[in-house]
């Protein structure tokens, strides 16, 4: 072989190899790592799919099963790192995201519907987190006032309110300072119910009848919603007005929520997946609150309780259940 037609040959594999590796790189199928699937995380998904991604060709989803046990977190999240996972996206509870966050200090987080990010020691700041970590909090200044409010007007005899929360979650105690901040200047008192096991969340509500609450407000504490189906035939049987976090829980028998659109939640925090897979570091990505609000109202809960739901409340309800 002569040394010219040599060189053109390996001239012409050089420069053919950089195109193979592109097309390798185009085909490629991203990862998504998620813990405890649940119907929720459907929005995630359409999300994704909307943004013109196709599940077995260019994204994949890898999930595991924790069943919110603190002690299995760690675990799984170990798991999926090993796989790994190119992004881990963690819903809810400060727990999650903190085991994948123990698991990895490269593979980028993403969090949905997080409470305090900063109080739980998740980032340092909102605008700046840093690392590997970013999302969006459910968590909103003006929306704890406003369930009060949304309270108030559908009873105006509501003046003592019992606050459900859980003492080990640091996005619950920011919850509780905010209503213990809100609640006096709209002639309201707060009675605290500090709740971390099942077993004192089956004493402490007792502590709602006995100190004569006139309505229950709750958080979206996860071992708090392990046990909704409970809260809810409590608070009917004892003809107290639940107000709650979550659109979940008005669906499961909750009289009224008033909180961030999940689906909201869920369809931004697949553009932030976006975002990662096409370069952006989670560290440039600031840590965002939620933009749209829901109020559901169930009115067969309603009818159980003996409550009329004033028609201006319900006219403005995003989604009533009958």
């Amino acid at each position: 072989m002569r040394r010219r037609e040599f060189l053109v040959i390996v001239g012409g594999t050089i420069a053919a190899a950089p195109i193979h590796v592109l097309a390798q790189q185009a085909t490629r199928v991203a990862r998504i790592g998620i813990i405890d699937n649940a119907p929720v995380w459907d929005h995630f998904r359409q999300g994704l799919r909307e943004l013109g991604y196709v599940e077995g060709q260019s994204i994949a989803f890898e999930y595991r099963v924790a069943n919110g046990k603190p002690e299995r977190l760690v675990e799984v999240a170990g798991d999926l790192a090993r796989l790994p996972v190119d992004v881990f996206v963690t819903y809810g509870t400060a727990a999650a995201s903190r085991a994948a966050k123990s698991v990895t200090a490269t593979i980028p987080i993403v969090m949905i519907s997080v409470g305090d990010p900063v109080r739980s020691g998740l980032v340092p700041s909102f605008a700046s987190p840093g690392g590997n970590i970013t999302g969006l909090t459910i968590l909103s200044p003006q929306e704890t006032p406003k369930r009060l409010q949304l309270l108030r007007e559908m009873s105006p005899s509501i003046s003592r309110v019992a606050f459900l929360w859980n003492p080990n979650n640091a996005s619950n105690l920011a919850q509780l300072e905010e209503i213990q901040s809100a609640a006096p200047k709209i002639g309201m008192q707060v009675l605290a119910v500090g709740a971390r096991t099942l077993d004192e969340l089956d004493s402490k509500l007792t502590t709602i009848t006995k100190e004569h609450a006139d309505a229950l407000l709750m958080t979206g504490d996860p071992v708090h919603q392990l046990h909704i189906g409970m809260i809810n035939d409590f608070l009917v049987k004892n003809r107290v007005p639940g107000m709650f976090l979550v659109r979940e829980n008005v669906l499961a028998g909750g009289l009224m929520s008033y909180g961030a659109s999940q689906p909201d939640l869920f369809r931004r925090g697949a553009l932030y997946v976006h975002k990662i897979l096409h370069g952006t570091k989670a560290s440039e990505l600031p840590i965002e609150q939620p933009t749209k609000f829901d109020l559901v109202i169930n009115l067969k809960t309603a009818k159980a309780l003996g409550i009329a739901i004033p028609p201006t409340l319900l006219a403005r309800a995003d989604e009533v259940i009958e």
